[in-house]
């Protein structure tokens, strides 16, 4: 029997799950085996999976699974050298290089184990079967629009934390923006076509901001973009690859400009590619924003984790778009699994 464990997270400030209780019960039902850990952080709380007729297993006690069980968190593990024995699936952020990845399958080599990365589970075509990119984009306009109000009450950002629903978030920020007593700022959404991109529209939108949307065509001449500064806020939403032109040029920080800040929200600053380059690290949930710039001020938001803001609908949405997938664990040789594991094997090779 396919069994299936539910790993509670470990990373600070994640609330997200995977799978709700609803998808377990569908599982079940399909004849899988699925154990759930107790959590002292998870958005759903764990009655829901008992009474889906869920196993529950003590928090964190995932490396004493079975060895047949596939363990399954969304966030990175930590980083604590020991060997991986198991099947995992999660965002490892392992095959683009990092240090950190590299690490990681160091320790599935000691191990024996696979890691069937939520970021490579893609259907025939390479398309991401599942995906928190419309979260995202909706959570980071927001801390974008937070900086900018906290940057016209003549401050950076402060800290924030995840929200029990959006609407709850919408209030808080338009709260914040009603205090400067000023006009709703101006934005332009790049990426505007795709899920992160219709996320940060939405959220402008429902804030009373009417973003200007701009996607492949009107980038495509690669730059300059001089009607990015005559914007308060920008908010990227590509993800930089080769090719990507670059947004906003480190001379745009002693240009004329309207623009006050820069929401990253695909938050690549380490990429040789970053179509961002006026910063240099992610900002975090203790610190949302980065002064860049300080005559005339320019902030920059880049926090790496945006989804966990918005917990229950960020799982709700992602369970969902993933739940087909799980359907199909007890054909690991096939189809989506399939195609991971190859990744997988392509990138062990030289660890």
């Amino acid at each position: 029997m396919t069994h299936l464990w539910v790993r509670s997270e470990q990373r600070p400030n994640e609330d997200r799950t995977g799978l709700t209780p609803e998808g377990a019960g569908k599982l079940i039902a399909k004849g899988l085996r699925v154990t759930v850990e107790e959590s002292s952080s998870r958005i759903i709380p764990i009655d829901g999976y008992r009474n889906a007729g869920c196993e529950i297993a003590p928090e964190n006690s995932w490396p004493d699974a079975p060895r047949d069980a596939i363990i399954f968190g969304l966030k990175e593990l930590p980083d604590d050298g020991t060997p991986l024995p198991h099947r995992h699936i999660m965002f490892g952020h392992a095959f683009k290089g990092q240090h950190a990845g590299r690490r990681l399958l160091e320790r599935f080599k000691a191990g024996g184990g696979t890691l069937y990365d939520l970021e490579y589970l893609v259907d025939p075509e390479g398309r991401r079967v599942a995906a928190f990119g419309y979260w995202a984009g909706y959570a980071g306009a927001a801390v974008s629009l937070m900086a900018w109000a906290a940057q016209k009450s003549g401050g950076l950002c402060g800290p924030v934390s995840a929200y029990p629903d959006k609407h709850a978030m919408q209030k808080d920020l338009g709260q914040q923006l009603d205090a400067t007593g000023l006009p709703r700022p101006s934005a332009i959404v790049i990426g505007a076509m795709g899920r992160v991109g219709s996320g940060a529209a939405d959220l402008c939108t429902a804030m009373g901001v009417t973003p200007t949307r701009w996607d492949m065509e009107e980038t495509a001449h690669g730059g300059p973009f001089p009607e990015i500064l005559q914007h308060d806020i920008f908010l990227n939403c590509i993800f930089a690859r080769p090719g990507t032109p670059v947004f906003v040029p480190k001379d745009a920080l002693t240009a004329d400009r309207n623009l006050s800040v820069i929401g990253d929200v695909a938050c690549d600053p380490d990429s040789d590619y970053n179509p961002v380059p006026v910063y240099s690290e992610a900002t975090t949930w203790d610190a949302p924003a980065t002064r860049v710039h300080d005559t005339p001020p320019l902030d920059v938001m880049a926090i790496d984790n945006l989804p966990s803001l918005l917990p229950l609908e960020s799982s709700q949405d992602y369970a969902a778009q993933l739940l087909p997938s799980l359907l199909t664990l007890d054909r690991l040789d096939q189809d989506v699994w399939a195609r991971a594991e190859a990744t997988f094997n392509d990138n062990m090779k030289g660890i």
